[in-house]
């Protein structure tokens, strides 16, 4: 079973009610093409929408429930502009503008479901009027600019190695003064070198790490077994290959394993975790993994480094001996123009490395 989406799912289901009848309408027509975790962004999307709209005065309510079709179909663009500000306020400053987009985006599915699609008794669309469909949403997501962004933020070819050398020896030199952080270390630095190690040499994204059983490993032939974002179907589970370096850091884990995070024979999970007044280990979170790897990535000099751009680090690498498609299929991706960013990336890597031939 998918633990995030589990988890999602159950919050989906939570949330869900507390929206007007219309939403759920158009979450049950989505279900069959979605996964919990993207329906949850809807509803959680079309929240933040509907409590500016109450806090605006631009809805009765009292509640989000409330909130009736005539006041959609009421809106005004610049009302819609006014949203679009809100998002950019100081106080909503973690909306990035990609967020933004997608913010907008979300809405614009919904409207244009009620007013091209879902329709009444009568076979009358049920939104009559569409604001959002005056609405121009630029995209923001293009590989070349996230290309230019992700710009001297990765690891590239012996700053790979470097990285994982530091996880598994050079950390602890730097925290020797510190008795807590370097207990710490100790305890937990074959897990971690075994995570940082499978991402570059893997491309995982950290959902799919979470995900991971002891099962999900073989080291014969090399292969994982993953539950691929955007994939509906919880029972099929997708193999993708790990390079050959990462076989001895997995064996070095999976040897100690059980002993040192005192695994329960019922735990299934790959990466453990002992929680504070716990005596038996769980599987790791997200965030745990995540700030696992920025704890690592500041001590060694490269404090924008995240679990993201660990997968971003072997892609690069990854591309430069392959082609895009079977770089697309190692990532996952559902179209071959979100691997297009690697292209742009290997083109300066190529051109650096000729600079540097040149100079020796």
């Amino acid at each position: 079973m998918n633990i995030l989406k589990a988890k999602d799912r159950l919050e989906l289901e939570k949330k869900l009610p507390t929206m007007p009848w219309y939403v759920e309408k158009f979450i049950g027509y989505k279900l069959p093409d979605l996964s919990p975790s993207s329906l949850l962004e809807y509803v959680r999307d079309y929240e933040t929408f509907f409590s500016y709209l109450l806090a605006e005065g631009l809805a009765e309510g009292p509640t989000i429930r409330d909130i009736k079709l005539e006041e959609l179909e009421r809106l005004h663009m610049d009302n819609i502009d006014g949203f679009r500000m809100f998002l950019s306020t100081r106080q909503q400053q973690t909306n990035s503008r990609v967020t933004i987009t997608r913010k907008l985006s979300s809405l614009r599915s919904l409207f244009h479901y009620l007013s091209q699609i879902a329709e009444d008794e009568q076979f009358y669309p049920l939104l009559k009027r569409n604001v959002m469909a005056k609405i121009s949403i630029k995209r923001t997501h293009k590989p070349k600019d996230t290309a230019a962004k992700l710009e001297g933020k990765l690891l590239q070819e012996e700053e790979i190695a470097e990285f994982l050398e530091y996880v598994k020896h050079g950390y602890g030199a730097d925290v020797a003064s510190n008795k807590q952080a370097l207990y710490a270390y100790e305890l937990n630095r074959t897990r971690d070198a075994c995570i940082v190690s499978l991402i570059l040499h893997s491309g995982l994204r950290v959902s799919e790490v979470v995900n991971l059983d002891v099962d999900d490993i073989d080291l014969k032939k090399k292969l994982t077994y993953v539950y691929r974002k955007g994939k509906n179907d919880d029972t099929f589970k997708t193999p993708v290959y790990f390079r050959q370096e990462a076989v001895a850091d997995l064996q070095a884990y999976l040897s100690m394993r059980e002993t040192r995070y005192k695994a329960p024979k019922r735990e299934k999970a790959l990466f453990l975790a002992i929680a504070n007044g716990k005596s038996e280990g769980s599987r790791m979170t997200k965030r745990a993994i995540q700030e696992m790897v920025i704890k690592y990535a500041k001590r060694f000099g490269k404090p924008y480094l995240s679990v993201h751009k660990l997968r971003h680090s072997f892609a690069t690498d990854y591309y430069l001996r392959n082609d895009i498609y079977k770089t697309q299929e190692q990532l996952g991706h559902a179209s071959p123009e979100t691997t297009q960013i690697y292209a742009h990336l290997t083109d300066r890597t190529m051109a650096e490395a000729i600079d540097r031939v040149r100079d020796a």
